[in-house]
Formats: structure tokens, C-alpha cells, sequence
């Protein structure tokens, strides 16, 4: 089999002037980026009723792979294949996985979107302009601070960091400004990865161009040594942000290999932020197609459940179905198999590894949506393996249904597109996020704990229980939260497979997201600035002996 992108390199791709045209849009209203890729304002689409909204999720991730981007692609490659008329929707890739552990996040086999390289490495220039943003006004408050600070801004309470789309662990904390007067004030500071911004989650829950700007006016950067908030409005850096992302709003329309439309747009992290692409390109999906496929990172207590309350929340948006994805491989290593064992039959790990599948089901099913269970094979997967899965999805009230889109495209995932309409004509979705927005702020991250990740408690000091009351009595008290945790378990515990019970989640630190419009709960040791692991994925990737880019899975 070849890789991945000997696999994309091999397709040629459809002119993105047909493309669109499949959407009814015209060259005028596209701004072409090269043959392949474009832009377009979804201002120039007429009103019309919405398609139909379905979600793609996962078990908890593992070093042996789940597939979610890959099923996404490969579900509506088999709904168009079906003839309904479906659009993708997708998050961009973040260069900092790219270079340190998946080194390419664009599907994987014959369920891909393309052009390969371009979407993995700079794109349409998305995250520079967010970078670029962010760093602007972190700029703007030390050189506020620097001419007299007429705002009285505490320095040791600036939280605005800088960022950078990659990982880096040594920009975590820094000392900024040394060197003397002419340099600014000396202070502790740090970067967070680009994805972690919250004007990238601004970005992706913005409405349009004019709500863009007022919610990075609402961002709050620091206090005044009387505890005040102090805004991007404030130090009238928000004309200027916005500025900067006016062509970054407009969603990014490119093909799967097998030539269907794909709006790939913004690229949150599901563990450090709340996951889910732009709500500007939903929408304009749901305005182009009889059906959307979109996804939510990582596992689904982390990218579903922020989907659910805070994405659908703000942006009214009502999912008709839910896929989660599964793999025989991933359930084993939750089963206890080491992953260089996990070629061998183990039906009974599967059967162990399985209470993590049946958690997530009965999770989503909280929120009111149908589920089905995607089974994404893998060659080693044996037949009794794959009844095991099947069998669990059965007794938690849904169906498994084995996928081969990996390695046949769209034609293997056409059981599952069945499947997923079946289970939306049967209707039964009765959409409700977790928790109401007059719940208090904690209670919110207890409901989201003990409800999902079935733990006995949430764990905040003294200094966190005050900051959110200081929170709610200015006003925020309504905001949903945004957990940011591991996603490898449903504990704060990395190391916690399975489906662990009767643990702790120990809230870490808060951080309020007024511009986004959640607060962030950090539990246990996340950090919103990843490392590269010991091998990462930057030391494959180079110029081949042809010219071409070699080492983007």
C-alpha cells in the first residue's frame, strides 16, 4: 500500500472553479488560492433551509490511531457516492502536530482531502494572520505599559501571552523584556500554541466579520492595580485585529481525492480549547449541501461535549446524528495489549477495551443524539475481533458498522452513510447540552465531570472557587466552560485507560475567555504549550531525490 502522500500526490485534483460551481458558486464570487484552493465569503449565499448536521467523534485516542478525519472523509465521499449532496467541514491542521507527532493531518489513505501538502503546511495563511493578531495585541499592552500605562495596568497581572504555531517547550515561561529602561518593564511571561489563542477560538465562533470584531474587543488582557478588567477594546488594538483575520473569516473550500467539496476552517485543539471548526463555515455548509459532516478533536468527552455546549450553544446549531469512530486496535490498547502486540488476536481485550466505547455512547446519548459506531478496519482486525465491537455497540442501543474507506475510499464507507441517514430519517434527535447557562460556573465543570467523565468531584482551591465568583459577579456567570484536560483518559490521569470511576479532576487554574465566550477549567498537568516528542515527526520530513516534500504521512 502506498503512503499517504504518494497516495495524494497520485489523484489529480479537480479544478476548485468546479468545485465550487457543484456548490452553485460562481468564479466571481470564489477568490482562487492557486488551481486547487479558494476562498469565499458566505455572505453570497441565498438563504435556504439548512442540510443536515452530523457529527463525527472517537473512543479516547491512543498511539494505534482512531480515524476520525479519515471517516469524516470517508462518510461524505460515500454520501455524495449515494447521491445526497454533501459538504465536509473540517478544522486546518496546526504545523506544531505536524512537525511533532502525526507529521500530516489531512485523512489518511484514499479518504483525504487535498492538495496534502499545502493544507498540512501553511494553507491560506490562516494561522499566520492569528498569530499575527494575538501577537499585535500583546504587543500593544507592553507598549501601552511603556508610554506611561494610562490605564494602570497591573504588570504582574498582564495574562496576555504570545503565541506561535509550534511546539516548543521552552517558551512555556520566559522572562521578557530584560536589557534596561529602553526595553519595557522586565516580567514573567510565556507562549501558548497558536491553536490554544483565544482569538483562534474567536475566529471559530464568530458570526461574521462585525461580530468578529466585537468579541475581540470583549478579550481581556490584564487587570489595573484596582482589579479591574482591562480589554483588546481598551487599548484599541480591536480595529487592527480585525483587520489583520479579514481575509482569514472567509472559509477555505478544497476537494476530498474523490473530488467532493470540503470547507476547512479554523483549527482549535479539542484538550486545550473547545475543538471544533469555524461556526461561519458550518453554517455556509449547511447553506451548500443536503447534508454536512463535520468533527470534534480527540476523544468525545473532550471535542464532542464542547461541540455540543458550547459550539451548538452559541451558534444554535442542532446535530441530527452522532458517528463515533473505533477502532479494534485502540480498544485493545485500552484492554491493556502493548501496541507492539496488538497485531495478534485478543478478542477478550477488545471485550475489556470496550467499556471505553460503551462510555462514550451512553455520553453522547446524554445530549440527545442518535449514535452509530464507525469500526475503522485495520488489516490485522480478525472477524471475531470486529463481532466484539459490533456486539458491544448492540447492547448499548446502536449498530457497528465496519468501514474500509482507508483503503477504498468512499466505496467503503457507503454501509455507514446507510446507516448514519437511517438513523436521522428515523428522527429521535432531541438536542440539549449538558448543563443550563444559570447553572454557577463550578457546578458547570462538576456537571461535565461527574456526568461524563464519571469522576466523584471536581478539585479547585481556595484561590480558583474565588476567582470564579469574582467572574459571576461581573457578569460571566452564564459563560459554559471549556475543560481543558488529557485526552488520553476520561480522568486529568493520562495513564487511566479504560473507563476509570470514582476519580478526581483537579481544576489546576481558570483563565476567562470573555471574547470566545467560555471559561477554560485547565485540570491536572496540560499545558496549552505542547513538546515535540523524543522522535518527532520534523526529522522525516525533507525534499526527496525527485524535488517533491517526502515524510507528511
Amino acid at each position: 500500500m502506498p503512503s499517504d502522500i504518494e497516495i495524494s500526490r497520485a489523484v489529480t485534483l479537480r479544478p476548485i472553479v468546479d468545485v465550487a460551481a457543484d456548490l452553485g458558486l460562481t468564479p466571481e464570487q470564489i477568490e482562487p488560492y492557486g488551481r486547487d484552493k479558494a476562498k469565499f465569503d458566505p455572505a453570497v449565499l441565498p438563504p435556504r433551509t439548512p442540510g443536515k448536521l452530523i457529527l463525527v467523534t472517537a473512543i479516547n485516542p491512543t498511539p494505534a490511531g482512531e480515524g476520525k478525519t479519515t471517516t469524516s472523509v470517508g462518510l461524505a465521499d460515500a454520501l455524495n457516492r449515494t447521491g445526497r449532496k454533501t459538504v465536509l467541514a473540517l478544522r486546518e491542521p496546526s504545523l506544531g502536530p505536524c512537525f511533532g507527532t502525526k507529521g500530516g493531518a489531512t485523512g489518511g489513505g484514499y479518504a483525504q482531502v487535498g492538495p496534502m501538502v499545502d493544507i498540512n503546511l501553511h494553507f491560506t495563511g490562516d494561522f499566520h494572520a492569528i498569530t499575527s493578531a494575538h501577537n499585535l495585541l500583546a504587543a500593544m499592552i507592553d507598549n501601552h505599559i511603556y508610554w506611561g500605562n494610562a490605564l494602570d495596568i497591573d504588570v504582574r497581572r498582564v495574562t496576555w501571552k504570545r503565541v506561535l504555531d509550534m511546539n516548543d517547550r521552552a517558551l512555556r515561561e520566559v522572562t521578557q523584556s530584560p536589557g534596561g529602561v529602553a526595553n519595557g518593564f522586565p516580567r514573567a511571561s510565556g507562549f501558548d500554541i497558536t491553536v490554544a489563542s483565544e482569538v483562534m477560538a474567536v475566529l471559530c465562533l464568530a458570526e461574521d466579520a462585525a461580530d468578529l470584531e466585537a468579541r475581540l474587543g470583549r478579550i481581556i488582557v490584564a487587570e489595573t492595580r484596582d482589579r479591574q478588567p482591562v480589554t483588546a477594546r481598551d487599548l484599541k488594538a480591536d480595529g487592527a485585529m480585525a483587520v489583520l483575520l479579514a481575509e482569514a473569516i472567509k472559509p477555505n473550500l478544497v476537494q476530498t481525492l474523490e473530488g467532493n467539496p470540503a470547507l476547512l476552517h479554523g483549527g482549535p485543539f479539542a484538550n486545550i480549547a473547545h475543538g471544533c471548526n469555524s461556526v461561519i463555515a458550518t453554517r455556509a455548509a449547511l447553506a451548500l449541501g443536503d447534508y454536512v459532516v463535520t468533527e470534534a478533536g480527540f476523544g468525545a468527552d473532550l471535542g464532542a461535549e464542547k461541540f455540543f455546549d458550547i459550539k451548538c450553544r452559541q451558534a444554535g446549531l442542532a446535530p441530527d446524528a452522532a458517528v463515533i469512530v473505533a477502532t479494534v486496535r485502540a480498544l485493545k490498547m485500552n484492554g491493556g495489549v502493548a501496541k507492539a502486540d496488538l497485531g495478534r488476536e485478543d478478542v477478550a481485550a477488545v471485550q475489556r477495551g470496550g467499556v471505553n466505547l460503551a462510555r462514550h455512547i451512553e455520553n453522547v446519548r446524554q445530549f440527545g443524539v442518535p449514535v452509530v459506531v464507525a469500526i475503522n478496519h485495520f488489516a490485522t482486525d480478525s472477524d471475531a475481533e470486529i463481532d466484539a465491537i459490533r456486539a458491544i455497540a448492540t447492547a448499548h442501543g446502536t449498530e457497528g458498522v465496519l468501514c474500509r474507506h482507508w483503503a477504498d475510499g468512499g466505496a467503503g464507507a457507503v454501509d455507514l452513510a446507510e446507516a448514519v441517514v437511517a438513523r436521522i430519517d428515523a428522527g429521535g434527535a432531541k438536542f440539549r447540552p449538558l448543563y443550563g447557562d444559570d447553572l454557577p460556573l463550578l457546578d458547570k465543570t462538576r456537571a461535565v465531570a461527574t456526568r461524563l467523565y464519571r469522576a466523584d468531584d471536581v478539585a479547585a482551591d481556595a484561590k480558583v472557587v474565588a476567582q470564579l465568583a469574582r467572574w459571576e459577579a461581573a457578569g460571566f456567570g452564564h459563560l459554559p466552560v471549556c475543560m481543558a484536560k488529557t485526552q488520553y483518559s476520561f480522568s486529568a490521569d493520562p495513564t487511566l485507560l479504560g473507563a476509570p470511576v470514582g476519580h478526581v479532576v483537579p481544576i489546576r487554574e481558570v483563565r476567562l475567555a470573555a471574547g470566545a465566550g467560555f471559561v477554560v477549567a485547565v485540570c491536572g498537568d496540560l499545558m496549552t504549550m505542547p513538546g515535540l516528542p523524543r522522535v518527532p515527526a520534523a526529522e522525516a520530513i525533507r525534499f526527496g531525490d525527485a524535488g517533491e516534500i517526502e515524510g507528511l504521512f
